[in-house]
């Protein structure tokens, strides 16, 4: 039993978004006083119609008096005082809210979808929460301001881990309805390469739905980009270019802070991750082999008989020890990098949305929009966009 707590410890808890926990916990108490979980549906549905009026009453309050906690935040974030409001003493993990939060009415919007309030023995749980607060950005995005840049995630975003985009994705209809509304897209992925056909092969389904859109007059000025590597390698579309992309130099559209980083630092950091990754696949004896990138590295599985996949164990050790290392050597004080999987890249999805604000003309924090699914708090990489923008889960 020890052992498994340790494990679940070490994996798990410090992985939890503590906003939502914060909420979650907030939410359960009129969960425990209002639930009727003895009422049987047939002879007590009166008695089920008042639990669910009271609980979505209570409920609902929470939300509103979280939004005002926010509120309150965003007026002292503004006077630079953040660290005095009363949300952050609550939730000292809180970060940057760059728009107002309705809470209440998304949670209005959630709950009669989900019938939260109407529940007897499920509790408002992660997933709950964590709809509310993205309808609420949503809503709060398009009420104020209009949203001029959406990027996405790639894998377990717009597909399936280790897939392609292809024509039959039903999101490809609706990334063609942004790019018709004159909003930019992007898709920020860890897949890193310089050759434009290799996105193409990634990405075929968009990018020829695009060329179609614009053919046929649907789109008239599709402003589409491509940010691999997380933050190394910038295409655009273009319809005339080989495979619909064009590659764009990195001097165009590299941030300033970017710009600083020594290229002897950058390779003694994947000179770092690599001897880590090493060490693993001979520690847990891994049937894994190392590629090294100009921007990245990390370990494929080997295939053939006699060669083992790897457990998902493995892999979470693997992940742990390797950004362990490389936070602690000296290179990686100097630059930054993401190692939430087993690939170490230089830079994280923060800087590539940022790198792709700059090259689109300097769009702000609050009209930008990340789609994403890695938003755990042990730093992942979509977890790191959410400290400089408004981000969606």
């Amino acid at each position: 039993m020890t052992t498994r707590y340790r494990v679940e410890y070490a994996l798990k808890t410090h992985r939890r978004d503590q906003l939502i926990e914060w909420v979650k916990g907030l939410l359960a108490v009129p969960f425990v006083l209002h639930s009727q979980p003895t009422a049987a549906y047939e002879e007590r549905s009166d008695i089920l119609t008042k639990m669910a009026a009271t609980a979505h009453r209570r409920y609902a309050e929470i939300m509103r008096d979280i939004e005002e906690l926010i509120d309150d935040h965003i007026t002292q974030q503004k006077r630079g005082t953040q660290g005095r409001s009363k949300l952050k003493l609550l939730v000292p993990s809180v970060g940057t809210f760059f728009t107002p939060l309705p809470l209440e009415k998304a949670f209005e919007f959630q709950d009669e979808r989900r019938r939260i309030s109407s529940r007897r023995f499920v509790a408002p749980s992660f997933n709950d929460i964590r709809l509310i607060l993205n309808s609420a950005q949503l809503m709060s995005l398009t009420r104020d301001r209009p949203i001029e840049l959406v990027t996405f995630d790639g894998d377990v975003t717009l597909y399936d881990d280790g897939e392609s985009l292809t024509d039959q994705n039903p999101v490809i209809s609706r990334l063609i309805r942004l790019l018709a509304d004159g909003t930019y897209v992007g898709i920020v992925t860890a897949a890193g390469y310089t050759d434009a056909s290799r996105y193409y092969e990634r990405l075929h389904g968009l990018l020829d739905a695009v060329a179609n859109a614009l053919t046929e007059g649907d789109v008239k000025d599709p402003k589409l980009i491509i940010l691999g590597g997380e933050s190394n390698y910038l295409f655009e579309f273009d319809f005339q270019a080989e495979n619909f992309l064009r590659y764009i130099p990195r001097k165009i559209w590299m941030l300033d802070e970017m710009r600083e980083w020594q290229e002897e630092d950058i390779q003694s950091l994947l000179d770092v991750a690599e001897g880590a990754l090493r060490e693993c696949i001979n520690t847990m004896h891994l049937s894994a082999e190392v590629l090294r990138k100009d921007r990245a590295v990390g370990i494929i599985p080997m295939t053939g008989p006699g060669k083992q996949k790897f457990t998902r164990e493995q892999l979470e050790e693997t992940v742990l020890v390797t950004q362990q290392i490389v936070e602690l050597s000296a290179p990686g004080k100097k630059i930054p990098f993401c190692g939430n999987d087993v690939f170490v890249d230089i830079g994280d999805k923060s800087w590539g949305v940022m790198s792709c604000q700059r090259y689109l003309g300097g769009i702000e924090a609050n009209k930008t929009l990340h789609v994403g699914d890695q938003f755990l708090s042990a730093g992942a990489n979509d977890f790191k966009v959410r400290l400089d923008h408004s981000a969606f889960q």
